[in-house]
């Protein structure tokens, strides 16, 4: 079916400890579409990031790209421990209810591909294919310790040319990009503040992600170990071949597991690829298009 390539702005109101706040989401394709593909953004971006591959699959599927609460155009928590995979988990399942969809695929990057495990592992979920970017039920501690050297810290831009060069050091693991290709990726990023640019999410979401102890970490891997071998839809797994966040002891232990993911791996990025370029989007593409 042919779909505009405009997306629409639309938001949800979910529900927390403290009252309702709205979640963002961009939706591109055909509004009618029963077929939906939610794509879930990593850590401290938003929906904007899938917008390449967005326009890709509009002609097959309602796209749906949500701001995470605490991330781009979506409402800020009141209370930050709120900012957890078990409430992102919840949110979706009103989003779900909201677009009424019959078929329900899903593509995660990092984090969203948490919040997809934990959906696509419910009883009568109805998440039918999914793929994880980078990520597995093992979080390397190093890893965390990197992306904890920089999130919510306090950092302002005077331009988005700044913005972009300050974001791509911090950002090599996303591998190769030209110059209007790093722009794209970094403009939604971006919150105007007086003159000047601020991250576009809540600096509080660093707070319970640098309470997590080992013990935690632990007890957290172990839970998501046992939500993975509970997966029934057909699963791809993408990996970093650079990537330090998801090793290839994992990804191997993945597809041996489970349900037995097949996994595709681009040598040229780290933690995480962006699903920008045609090789990546063609094998996302081919996956979930097939029969």
């Amino acid at each position: 079916m042919n779909a505009p390539l405009q997306p629409r702005q639309r938001h949800v109101q979910c529900l927390n400890a403290r009252g309702l706040h709205r979640m963002a989401y961009t939706e591109w394709g055909d509004p009618a579409n029963d077929k939906v593909l939610v794509c879930v953004h990593g850590l401290s971006r938003q929906g904007r990031d899938f917008d390449v591959l967005a326009q890709a699959m509009s002609g097959e599927y309602r796209v749906v790209c949500p701001d995470v609460v605490g991330r781009g155009h979506s409402d800020w928590l009141p209370d930050p421990m709120g900012y957890a995979i078990p409430a992102y988990v919840a949110d979706m399942v009103t989003l779900l209810a909201r677009l009424d969809a019959q078929t329900v695929h899903w593509v995660g990057t990092s984090m969203g591909g948490l919040i997809g495990l934990g959906v696509a592992s419910l009883p009568n979920s109805p998440i039918q294919k999914l793929v994880l970017n980078d990520v597995g039920p093992r979080i390397e501690a190093q890893a965390l310790s990197r992306i904890g050297q920089y999130l919510g810290l306090p950092v302002r831009w005077k331009t988005e040319d700044q913005a972009a060069d300050e974001l791509w050091v911090i950002s090599q693991g996303f591998g190769p990009h030209s110059r209007e290709q790093w722009m794209a990726l970094t403009r939604p990023q971006l919150r105007p503040e007086g003159d000047g640019f601020k991250p576009h999410y809540d600096p509080a979401i660093a707070l319970p992600f640098k309470a997590i102890t080992p013990e935690l970490a632990a007890q957290g891997e172990a839970m998501l170990w046992y939500s993975y071998e509970q997966l029934r839809c057909p699963t791809l797994l993408i990996r970093g071949g650079q990537s330090d966040l998801l090793t290839a002891d994992t990804a191997l232990a993945m597809t041996q597991r489970g349900p037995k993911a097949e996994l595709v791996v681009f040598d040229e990025a780290g933690h995480a690829p962006t699903l920008v370029q045609p090789h990546q989007v063609a094998a996302v593409r081919e996956f979930l298009l097939r029969p």
